[in-house]
């Protein structure tokens, strides 16, 4: 089968010492600080064989993440840009949606308690938890200790087929009767659910009527954005320069766009929110040095006691805090990483077959030959949002 496979050189920085679960040439928690010099190229692969719990899935669409783009990226060194767990080499793609076309002895669907069936249309968690290590039975499924990603350390979606655990599908029949293209909304459940994940399990949600913040209008601000007006929020705020990403925002819900670039984002903050600021504010650009001061002086300016940050984006830079600024306005900080548990997946598909359309967010379509390339063009292009790879 064909497939987009990424594979690059294990070089450890002089600095760096590997950690103990790391394995020496294959893996490491630290992406950043050891491989260098990515290389994507489609290549033929064999058709996976499936065990017993694995569902054999033709995949049918597969988005381009960011992180997909920050595996290829390098810093003039030759170090990738992205700094999470990952095994090379490895097909990438994790934000897919698909058929079931061959089902284990084992492969339990969660909705009916019986095997899946063959014909199901199926979107896949990334975060491969074990279910049995202590953050797995305390109900962290995305801080396994013995994770596993599809598509960053394991094989993934960029590819004709792929096996997947049946406890990792979740059906998508529940949006056939809403959208002409399940396949097409259904890949934008994986990345819909990391920002349902932040904002609403992490973040802790917000009352009807509060206002929020986004700051970064790439496809997980813009999903937050959705999630965030669907659940009541008075003024939405992005934060976010490009003109077409902005424009998609609206579309999504944002009251109010921001172009840090050439306005006063404290400045305009107080303005759309009449002083107030915001309940909730989420981190989005993956550039935290750059951004926190921002987020700060607006928690300091405005009368909002009690928000909550969620840092959402992957990023290796320090973040800049002033403590002083989170104890007198009650703010706190906190991380939010992965999309498993919680209900986040069944929500966020419920939320979808509810009306919650995330469509708008894809700007350009592309084959699976087209992946490497556009890989490429994401390094510098911001004008397009979310690129979907039709496969099947």
């Amino acid at each position: 089968m064909k497939a987009v496979e990424l594979s690059a050189k294990w070089d450890p920085k002089p600095d760096f010492k590997l950690g103990s679960k790391d394995i020496e040439g294959k893996l490491t928690y630290l992406g950043s600080q050891v491989w260098r010099n990515p290389v994507v190229k489609v290549r033929e692969k064999d058709k996976p064989q499936i065990k017993p719990n694995e569902v054999l899935v033709k995949v049918k669409r597969c988005g381009i993440c960011g992180s997909d783009v920050h595996m290829a990226q390098t810093y003039e060194d030759g170090y990738i840009y992205y700094p999470g767990l990952t095994a090379f080499p490895v097909t990438l793609g994790h934000e897919f949606a698909g058929e079931i076309i061959e089902v284990g002895k084992k492969a339990i669907n969660k909705r009916t308690g019986k095997l899946y069936k063959t014909g199901e249309p199926v979107t896949v968690e990334e975060m491969v938890w074990c279910g049995e290590c202590k953050p797995c039975c305390d109900g962290f499924p995305n801080h396994c200790e013995r994770l596993q990603e599809i598509g960053f350390s394991i094989d993934g979606a960029y590819a004709e087929f792929i096996a997947v655990p049946a406890k990792l599908c979740w059906s998508l029949k529940k949006l056939e009767q809403k959208y002409e293209d399940v396949f097409k909304i259904g890949s934008l459940v994986e990345p819909t659910s990391v920002a349902y994940n932040a904002v609403i399990e992490r973040g802790g949600g917000i009352r009807p009527g509060e206002n929020v913040i986004i700051l970064g209008g790439g496809p997980i601000g813009l999903a937050a954005t959705k999630i965030l007006k669907t659940a009541g929020a008075a003024v939405c705020i992005v934060s976010e320069p490009e003109e077409t990403r902005a424009s998609i925002a609206k579309k999504l819900g944002a009251d109010y766009v921001i172009n840090p670039i050439k306005e006063d984002f404290v400045e305009k903050v107080k303005e759309y929110t009449d002083n107030e600021g915001a309940t909730l504010y989420l981190e989005a650009t993956g550039l935290p040095d750059i951004v926190t001061d921002d987020i700060q002086n607006t928690i300091w300016e405005c009368k909002t006691v009690n928000s909550t940050v969620v840092i959402v984006a992957r990023a290796e830079q320090r973040m800049p805090v002033c403590g002083e600024y989170f104890q007198v306005r009650r703010a706190r900080i906190v991380g939010s990483q992965g999309h498993s548990g919680h209900g986040n997946f069944p929500n966020v598909i419920s939320c979808m077959a509810a009306g919650m359309d995330l469509i708008p967010m894809i700007t350009k379509e592309i084959s699976l030959d087209e992946v490497p390339e556009n890989l490429k063009l994401l390094l510098s292009d911001r004008e397009n949002c979310k690129i979907s790879s039709v496969i099947g």
